[in-house]
């Protein structure tokens, strides 16, 4: 693969338990190009959020390296890592993590208004993508007031809204019923084709992980691509 969006050199993770090292990852190598999708499919506890903590650089490795556009990110300073995240990564999660007290347009704006982005254009923008993911209606109710499948996709314009070149995907329909996880699921996929972001989702639906481009599988701490 030339020029890669993502490379994972042997990432590895050992948390302690006591006295006795506890391994969670080993030696997980993969490449991920721009516009790709990949799932990572495996048991509860397989280190399955291990790894996307890793690649969104939320915590660090015990061993190995992780690029994006040829960035090693645990090279990264904590600001800087928090500026590179910002800019360039995108994070979707099973419980949305929205702010209560802001509207759906105020939470799809936020990426860009950290960003220094000037609130008109912050809002335009994110008023633009929530009209994509047919919430235009729903710009100025607040989380409580919509459904989850609504809430998911706040979050997914949330996650989009800065055009990250890479977007993490934690069980983004892990809360959702199976019509609206086909839904917010199809919708993801859709955006992130269009917009030639690289996808890494980690879910336990293997139905929707075979809409994929591809497939890999967490056994015992090593990653197992499928097919």
């Amino acid at each position: 693969m030339s020029n890669p969006l993502l490379v994972v050199e042997q990432l590895s993770k050992t948390h302690q338990d006591g006295e006795r090292p506890v391994p969670i990852l080993d030696g997980v190598s993969l490449q991920l190009a721009a516009g790709e999708s990949l799932a990572v499919v495996g048991s509860s506890g397989s280190g399955k959020s291990t790894l996307l903590h890793l690649l969104g650089s939320l915590d660090a490795p015990s061993t190995g390296r992780v690029l994006v556009e040829g960035q090693d990110l645990h090279r990264l300073s904590a600001r800087a890592q928090a500026r590179f995240r910002n800019q360039k990564l995108g994070f979707v999660y099973q419980f949305h993590h929205l702010l209560g007290e802001f509207t759906a347009l105020e939470n799809a704006a936020m990426p860009l208004l950290i960003a220094g982005l000037p609130v008109p254009d912050a809002r335009e923008q994110a008023e633009a993508l929530l009209n994509r993911v047919g919430l235009g209606h729903r710009l100025e109710h607040r989380p409580a007031a919509l459904s989850g499948g609504e809430r998911q996709r706040v979050a997914i314009a949330r996650a989009l809204v800065n055009r990250p070149r890479l977007v993490l995907a934690d069980e983004p329909t892990g809360n959702l019923d199976a019509h609206s996880a086909a839904e917010v699921f199809a919708l993801l996929a859709e955006l992130q084709s269009e917009l030639g972001t690289g996808l890494v989702v980690v879910t336990h639906d293997l139905a929707l992980a075979a809409r994929l481009d591809r497939q890999a599988r967490l056994v015992d701490g090593r990653l197992q691509e499928q097919g």
